[in-house]
């Protein structure tokens, strides 16, 4: 038996990284977490954006989110204190603002490589590396050079990578992923999806994860005895 868990986050979302140290500590801790299935599903939060951003990440959010720059510090700040608190180190002063659209590719076609009966380490370990890559190391996720080298890491082939990189029908696959969230109703990210029927919104804190864990496997999981066996009917009727 399988648990399986949908998570839909972007790469550009300050937030889905802290989720998912949260979530990560949860599962780790989780009894049956070799029954858990987790696939990482792409949304963009802003499909607009250039390959490059020619400004801050301040700059960028100050222009589209319509606010003042002494806000955005003010919520930059706060997030970054959050990161903090999870061992993450944000930077936001070296962030480079680019569209996630080519990191989404990777992350389908990592999804691809990826042993289907399990899930596979392939595209956990390269969305990971994406998003420490953008908000703790200051890499350009615009660049095709530097998002091989983190596939490359993370165990995807260099020449699937530089495929993928190139591969505009998987801009497909992150559209279906983007549709689902929206007949799911996702406003936002992360947004966690378990055995297809609840939703956790958000970067919950670990203990939320770990109580929904233990509720749905409690309801999908086998039958627990609670006593030994008493007199009871048999199907042929011996016993009665």
């Amino acid at each position: 038996m399988t648990l399986q868990i949908d998570i839909w986050s972007d790469i550009a979302c300050p937030w889905c990284l802290i989720g998912k140290r949260r979530f990560d500590r949860a599962l780790a801790a989780f009894p049956h977490r070799e029954q858990v299935r987790v696939t990482y599903r792409s949304f963009q939060l802003d499909p607009s954006l250039p390959d490059s951003y020619p400004g801050r990440e301040a700059d960028y959010l100050a222009g589209a989110k319509g606010l003042a720059p002494e806000q955005v510090q003010q919520m930059l700040a706060q997030v970054s204190a959050v990161a903090a608190g999870e061992g993450l180190h944000y930077d936001f002063d070296a962030l480079v603002v680019a569209n996630s659209r080519k990191a989404h590719r990777l992350l389908h076609a990592a999804r691809r490589e990826d042993d289907l009966a399990t899930g596979g380490p392939v595209a956990a370990r390269l969305k990971e590396a994406l998003l420490t890559g953008r908000f703790e190391r200051g890499l350009d996720l615009g660049d095709d050079d530097a998002l091989v080298a983190l596939s490359a890491a993370a165990g995807l082939p260099e020449t699937v990578a530089r495929r993928a990189l190139a591969d505009p029908a998987l801009d497909t696959a992150v559209q279906e992923d983007v549709a689902a969230a929206r007949r799911l109703g996702v406003q936002g990210v992360p947004f966690y999806v378990l055995d297809g029927r609840y939703g956790i919104s958000g970067a919950q804190p670990t203990e939320t994860f770990a109580r929904a864990l233990d509720r749905v496997w409690a309801e999908i999981g086998p039958l627990v005895d609670l006593g030994s066996a008493g007199p009871a009917c048999g199907p042929d009727g011996r016993g009665c």
